[in-house]
Parts: C-alpha cells; structure tokens; sequence
C-alpha cells in the first residue's frame, strides 16, 4: 500500500489552518489550536488510532472557538480524504466500543464516498474544560462532509461529561483504526460491489 500522508492548508476570513496526517503512524500528536479541550479530544484520536496528528489553527477565538473547531474538522476531513487515496485493499468499515468509568460510547464508520453523520450524544453539561459540548458534532460534521464517510456516534450511557466526550473520541480514534486497515485478501480491491468507492 502506497505511504498515505497529506497536508492540507485551508484559509477563510475567520481561520487559518493546516493539517497534515499519516494514516500508517504510531500515534505521534502536535496540536496549537487554542482550544485545549479539542486538542486533548484530538489526542485520543491520534493514540488510538495509531494515526500521526499534526495541527495548527489560528481562528477568531476572540468571538467563540465555533469557526475553529468546525474548521479543523473540514481541514482533518480533507487531508484524510487524500491521504486514504483510492481506498484499494482497506477494510473500509471500523467500529469500537471503549469505557471510561461510568461512560460507554460506540462509534461506527464507514468510508463509503458518502457523507452522513449520526450523532446521538446527550451530554449532561453544556461545557467541560471551557469547551461548549455543541461544537462538537460541528467538528464531526465537518469531518463527515470532507473526508466522505458515514459516521453513527452514540454514548450509550454516562453522567460525567468530560467521560462521554473521551469515550466518543477514544471510540472514533479505534474505528478509524479498524476501518483504514490493510486487509491482505483484499490488495489491490476496492471494497465495494459497485468497484468504487
């Protein structure tokens, strides 16, 4: 399988951002976000998804963190896309189920071509770590829409927020893990009936 790396750069009026990723990494992370509670989320991601995370974002925190954090997700979102290529050979599906203490999430993902996300979260604080929880299923819709995949994220159970968000981003990290995996039956081969994806 071809090395599966990408930088993206992408600048707005209200952010400027850039993401590079390594699909075959070891779970290395460098985040200057301004949004701590993000970059600990992003963390998780890394670590188990054994994918390498580097992420700089400069975004008009000054109003609220919402344009930067929906952003990194659109900018994450592309640079897996490319970084992924063709798709030949992978599982394409992932799913994981991970604990915290009281805190259950699944997430399932699949590199389908088509953006959906489903995301069933019922956060029993509207902040944690300064973090305003809504932000994030604009971060996960943004990484939906521009890395091309179906994604169902839901907490099963849990009342300690910080709890709900590690797990969902844990879980999302072991899915991707799964799913972008090098399936040897299957070298060469789209995972698909149609023969793209």
């Amino acid at each position: 399988m071809a090395e599966r790396k990408a930088t993206i750069t992408r600048n707005t009026l209200e952010t400027q951002i850039t993401a590079s990723v390594n699909l075959d990494g070891t779970g290395a992370a460098k985040f200057e976000t301004g949004v701590p509670f993000l970059d600990h989320m992003m963390d998780q991601i890394a670590r188990h998804g054994l994918i390498d995370l580097d992420i700089n974002a400069v975004g008009d925190l000054h109003i609220d963190a919402h344009h930067t954090v929906e952003d990194i997700g659109i900018t994450l979102g592309q640079a897996f896309a490319q970084a992924v290529g063709d798709k030949k050979g992978i599982n394409r599906y992932g799913h994981a189920y991970v604990p915290l203490d009281e805190a259950l999430s699944r997430v399932v993902i699949d590199f389908s071509g088509r953006p959906g996300l489903e995301f069933h979260v019922p956060f029993t604080r509207a902040s944690v770590g300064g973090f305003d929880v809504d932000l994030f299923i604009e971060f996960f819709q943004g990484f939906v829409n521009h890395a091309k995949v179906t994604l169902h994220v839901d907490c099963i159970r849990g009342h300690n927020t910080h709890h709900q968000a590690e797990t969902v981003f844990k879980a999302f990290g072991r899915a991707l893990r799964m799913a972008l995996t090098a399936d040897e039956r299957m070298a060469g081969i789209t995972p698909s009936t149609k023969g793209s994806l």
